[in-house]
C-alpha cells in the first residue's frame, strides 16, 4: 500500500546509513521501498535523487528518505521534480519543521555530517509529523508555480 511506503535511495557514501534507516521505517509498520545504490561502489546521486523523486511523484511511495554525503546533492537533484519537496534536515528541529510548515515528502540527510542515532531521531520525527495546513498550505501550493 503506498500510503504506507517509504522510499530510500542513497549514493554510495550514504549506503549504510540508508540501510539503518530502512529497518527504522520498518520498525515503524511502514513499507520500505530501496531504490538503491545497493553496495558501497562509487555511483552519481543525482541518479538516485531523481529515481527516489519519480517514484514519490508516481505514488509508489508517500514519503521519500535521501541519503548521501551531505545531504545537499541528493536533495538538489530530487527537487528538480515539481512534486517532490526534499528538504535537507540536520535535527529534529529542522525535521518537524519541514513537515509542519512545509508539508516536505521528502527527507534528506548527509551521512558525513549526522551520526546514525541522531539520523533515526530525525527520520523518526519526519513521520510522526503532519502538515499543519492553514496558513502553510497557502505558501506551499505557491511553491508549485515558482
Amino acid at each position: 500500500m503506498a500510503d504506507r511506503t517509504i522510499a530510500l535511495a542513497s549514493d554510495h557514501a550514504g549506503y549504510d546509513l540508508k540501510l539503518e534507516l530502512a529497518c527504522l521505517v520498518a520498525d515503524l509498520g511502514f513499507e520500505p521501498l530501496d531504490l538503491g545504490t545497493h553496495d558501497r561502489e562509487s555511483v552519481d546521486y543525482p541518479d538516485f535523487g531523481a529515481e527516489l523523486g519519480r517514484a514519490v511523484a508516481d505514488g509508489r511511495a508517500a514519503l521519500g528518505v535521501l541519503v548521501c554525503g551531505t545531504g545537499i546533492g541528493i536533495s538538489i537533484a530530487a527537487n528538480r521534480n515539481p512534486a517532490v519537496r526534499a528538504a535537507l534536515c540536520h535535527d529534529t528541529t529542522t525535521a518537524r519543521l519541514a513537515r509542519q510548515h512545509n508539508d516536505a515528502n521528502v527527507l534528506s540527510i548527509g551521512a558525513r555530517t549526522t551520526g546514525p542515532e541522531t539520523a533515526k531521531d530525525i527520520l523518526r520525527a519526519f513521520l510522526e509529523t503532519p502538515f499543519e495546513g492553514g496558513r502553510h498550505a497557502r505558501r506551499v501550493d505557491k511553491l508549485a508555480t515558482c
